[in-house]
């Protein structure tokens, strides 16, 4: 939704695996429109050999209504911690017709809040606003362009393609359908059941304590601590002994790759919602000294050690990764929600046309 137009390029390319069949220019994209020539570049491509070939045709639908809902929720709970934070006096917080309404009697607290939530979702992909002053000190907050369909549709579709690239999957077209679907093309592939069953398992996502009472190599030939298990990591290999999942997946609101602003090296970042804000910074206080573990389907990412309490709900994951890897695990940060804002509308099998 928010990453550059070459890295969805890139990605776009890598999960057809065609970059022989199509030359590309070395500048960088500086147009959705180009984006638009390239996936039809690629659909030709696909069309053509869905018609060799043969394959297999997939078409999902997305729930925008379960984004706006949690767009909204989120931005509630935003609302509620800054006003807590800067001590605006307030009143009537609730969430009404798709928005977030609250009343604010002094001026100078709702510009406050205003100033406030802009300068929070500074240097963050973030959700656009509109703010309408209702008079009485009643102010709305509706969320807009960001819980649009199209903006799912197309949050989709990046998720999509890397868990096809993730699956070994090296020839698909993945291309917006209408204004809230999704048509996936894969030539010579005549089980649309094994595709489907990717995108329908939900990947695990859980944010581990490491235990420092004994070395995971002891855990491993003796007897661990109750509670804990090993797991190892997904670009050292080592072992990690680690505690039960003190939060998962499902309070992460935004992920996305990055690069860190001293070394410049790839990073994925991600930001909790507001229950997940309110978690982290509970946990971190807590355990101010010692290491944590991320972890993606039990392979863990990055193990950092706490170095004070994390109250903003915003996180920069760093591990020697390449462009690639820090995009590929800030996917797979979002994609734990894929299942639950895709439904399956069709499942055929094309045969190839006949031979004169």
């Amino acid at each position: 939704m928010t990453m550059s137009l070459r890295n969805r390029i890139t990605r776009l390319i890598a999960a057809c695996a065609i970059s022989t069949a199509i030359a590309l220019p070395s500048a960088t994209f500086a147009a959705d429109g180009q984006l638009d020539k390239m996936r039809a570049k690629i659909a030709a491509f696909i069309t053509d050999k869905m018609e060799k070939l043969g394959g297999s045709r997939i078409i999902y639908k997305v729930d925008s209504d379960a984004l706006r809902e949690a767009v909204t929720t989120d931005l509630r709970d935003d609302v509620y911690k800054t006003l807590r934070e800067g001590r605006i006096a307030f009143s009537g917080l609730a969430i009404r017709d798709g928005g977030v309404e609250v009343k604010i009697a002094d001026a100078k607290g709702r510009e406050l809040l205003t100033r406030k939530l802009a300068s929070a979702a500074e240097g963050l992909p973030t959700h656009a606003l509109a703010v309408t002053d209702a008079g009485d000190g009643l102010i709305r907050l509706v969320p807009t362009d960001a819980a649009s369909a199209a903006d799912l549709v197309e949050d989709s579709i990046a998720m999509i393609e890397q868990r096809l690239k993730d699956a070994g999957v090296t020839l698909a077209s993945v291309q917006p359908e209408g204004t809230d679907r999704i048509r996936i093309f894969l030539p010579g592939t005549m089980e649309p059941e094994r595709i489907t069953a990717i995108f329908a398992r939900k990947v695990k996502v859980s944010f581990r304590l490491i235990d420092v009472t004994m070395s995971a190599e002891q855990a491993q030939s003796g007897t661990p601590p109750a509670g804990t298990e090993v797991m190892f990591g997904f670009k050292d290999k080592l072992p990690y002994l680690v505690k039960a999942s003190v939060l998962d997946g499902d309070d992460i609101s935004y992920a996305g790759p990055g690069f860190s602003s001293g070394t410049k090296e790839p990073i994925a970042s991600f930001r909790f919602n507001g229950r997940g804000t309110r978690r982290f910074a509970h946990i971190t206080a807590e355990n101010v000294g010692m290491p944590f573990a991320i972890a993606l389907d039990d392979k863990v990412i990055s193990s950092p050690v706490i170095r004070e309490p994390i109250t903003g709900g915003s996180v920069q994951i760093s591990g020697n990764f390449t462009l690639e890897e820090a995009n590929s695990v800030a996917m797979l940060l979002r994609a734990g929600s894929l299942p639950g804002r895709l439904g399956l509308v069709e499942q055929q099998v094309i045969q190839p046309a006949a031979k004169p």
